[in-house]
């Protein structure tokens, strides 16, 4: 018997610190079960597509905050600038230009997290310590006035190999410490899932991202 989502909220909340934002990755679930939580006190929920992301935004209460977390494709970027909160994974220059300009239509200034490439596997997407540094020291950042980059996202390699996942946290924790210092705006440190998220934490992550162990693993129609 699978535990209500209510409890399995509760649970995960009492595990994390106050200062942990915790992120409902609410993809593939129904409309019903992003209610329930929302009527346990849960107000930040996570798609990884956006013609989904936008439906549950249509049917369910304005002051749900969606946070955009899978990979995202530019020419969809326009039908989510009107209310995504926060964006996780921008791993391009070209796409923070294309939400720029999405926000400015719709008078707003979108948050972004650029997502580093921190897994030991091909599969993941992002970007390089080195091409991080490079698009916060740019000119060109600094005109994109309504894009607010507000922090960095990782996701580690599917293993249980915890010394490889300790050190893959912990070198983007350390990279993203050291840019604070320079770049005061950033705050936020998305990483750690269902599966990892004590350890990201125990590393300095202050977001994560856990929809399995809210929600439970089967996938449902929309």
């Amino acid at each position: 018997m699978i535990t209500g989502i209510k409890e399995n909220l509760q649970k995960i909340k009492n595990s994390i610190p106050e200062n942990v934002t915790l992120v409902a990755v609410s993809k593939t679930k129904p409309i019903a079960d992003i209610q329930e939580a929302y009527e346990a006190g849960q107000r930040v929920f996570g798609e990884n597509k956006i013609q989904e992301m936008v439906n549950k935004y249509d049917n369910l209460p304005k002051d749900i905050k969606w946070h955009m977390i899978g990979h995202l494709q530019r020419n969809k970027v326009k039908y989510m600038a009107h209310f995504v909160d926060l964006i996780h994974g921008v791993d391009s220059f070209k796409t923070l230009k294309e939400i720029n300009k999405q926000a400015k239509k719709h008078g707003r200034v979108i948050n972004c997290l650029l997502q580093a490439r921190i897994a030991k596997e091909d599969t993941k997407f992002g970007l390089l310590f080195s091409d991080i540094e490079e698009i916060l020291s740019s000119e060109e950042l600094s005109e994109l006035g309504h894009i607010n980059i507000v922090g960095l996202m990782g996701m580690a390699t599917f293993t249980n190999n915890q010394q490889q996942l300790q050190e893959e946290f912990s070198s983007l924790a350390n990279f993203f410490k050291k840019n604070q210092e320079k770049y005061s705006n950033l705050n936020t440190l998305s990483m750690g899932m269902s599966g990892d998220y004590q350890l990201a934490i125990e590393n300095g992550s202050n977001m994560v991202r856990i929809g399995s162990s809210i929600f439970g693993v089967r996938n449902y129609i929309v």
